[in-house]
């Protein structure tokens, strides 16, 4: 089955969830209610009708899994399924792919010219290459 861009790409509403879930596995926690996730987000806080949809949408895209809380009746918690790194990867290939025709030398080249990269980020950057080939 061919994947459409939403399912490559999360809109912004939706991944501030997954970072919210990201985080919170982050801190050694399980999973995070409705509730819990939306106490996270910063005023104005979006409506728990708004959250439970992106919710459902990621949990049928299979970037979430839900359970029943223990207890909690009909409260679910949620955790992600895909790390973060295992989307920024699948992003940053896209991106390489699509921007730069699959070469990670153009797509080095494009941010080392558009940002203000220090000589200190560079000599990390060059040390980090170093030991992946050694």
């Amino acid at each position: 089955m061919k994947k459409t861009n939403e399912e490559r790409q999360l809109t912004k509403a939706k991944m501030e969830i997954m970072s919210t879930l990201w985080d919170n596995c982050a801190e050694g926690k399980a999973g995070m209610t409705t509730h819990e996730i939306i106490e996270r987000y910063p005023e104005p806080k979006p409506a728990y009708s708004t959250i439970a949809t992106f919710l459902k949408i990621l949990t049928n895209k299979g970037f979430i899994a839900s359970c029943k809380q223990e207890g909690g009746g009909k409260t679910f918690v949620f955790m992600p399924l895909v790390s973060r790194e295992e989307y920024t990867h699948r992003v940053m290939k896209e991106v390489k792919t699509t921007f730069f025709a699959g070469s990670l030398k153009s797509m080095l080249s494009f941010f080392a010219k558009q940002e203000d990269v220090s000589k200190e980020d560079l000599e990390e950057i060059w040390a980090l290459i170093e030991n992946h080939h050694s």
